[in-house]
């Protein structure tokens, strides 16, 4: 069986090969998109993870081990995760090409849908076991085409290992992915990424947006109590120049007294 190890990368050519698309397949795309784009479940691992220039967080691509025509037996998994690869690389190529990139793919993961179903559970783990890749995750909204909500399988020994479960309650489902080091949450047949030192959900829009408007908010607050000193300090030099002004009538009226 091919191992990560086995991988060597190829030098970089000096026009990448370009994989085609996949085939269109509306009902798989609506599946995923519903699970991965639609609600920013893609987005918030990649804005999680960081690093975009070399920190991959995509699919829909085709996964290939060489630059190759016949794509017989390649998958274009729903989401792929690698660390440590070059994403300008992927997007030249249409694709992600392990011998172009030095190493597979650290995680994928596949969201069911009627066609994919059993494809997804009897051949893919053989697939992406052969390809190296350390992780193999399956998310099924209802459990009617994987047979589980939520499954994942961890490469041991070139072969891949069921990875434990915990039922938090009878509608959340969880298991830990060592190598994104997080929790993979099936709640209410909704997928989520959870912190497992904190116990909550990675960063989402919603946090976003309110940490921008929370960050606004301060700095317009910051800027009120600014003006706000610079006008109290105005009022307290014009109270000064006022006072100052009266000292100098009351002692040229003395004077004039004085004088009379």
């Amino acid at each position: 069986m091919t191992t990560a190890d086995t991988f060597a990368k190829d030098p970089k050519p000096a026009e990448p090969f370009r994989l085609p698309d996949p085939p269109e397949e509306p009902e798989d795309k609506m599946t995923s998109f519903d699970h991965l784009a639609a609600n920013g479940n893609a987005h918030h691992l990649a804005m999680h993870f960081g690093n975009p220039q070399t920190t991959l967080v995509t699919g829909d691509r085709y996964l290939v081990v060489r630059p190759t025509r016949s794509l017989a037996g390649s998958r274009y998994p729903d989401l792929l995760v690698a660390f440590g690869v070059d994403p300008a690389l992927y997007d030249a190529s249409n694709g992600y090409i392990i011998a172009d990139q030095g190493k597979p793919p650290d995680f994928v993961l596949e969201i069911a849908s009627p066609r994919t179903g059993e494809v997804d559970t009897r051949d893919k783990p053989q697939d992406y076991a052969t390809l190296g890749i350390p992780e193999y995750w399956r998310f099924d909204e209802t459990g009617q085409y994987h047979g589980a909500r939520l499954a994942g399988d961890r490469l041991e020994h070139d072969r891949y290992v069921p990875i434990p479960l915990e039922q938090l309650a009878d509608d959340i489902l969880q298991g830990y992915s060592r190598v994104l080091n997080l929790n993979i949450r099936w709640e209410r047949g909704r997928l989520g990424w959870y912190d497992p030192a904190t116990g909550r959900h990675i960063l989402t829009y919603d946090d976003q947006r309110a940490r921008a408007d929370g960050e606004l908010e301060a700095r317009l607050q910051e800027r009120e109590a600014r003006l706000q000193e610079q006008d109290a300090r105005l009022q307290e030099r014009e109270a000064r120049l006022q006072a100052e002004a009266r000292v100098r009538e009351l002692e040229e009226e003395l004077q004039r007294l004085r004088n009379g």
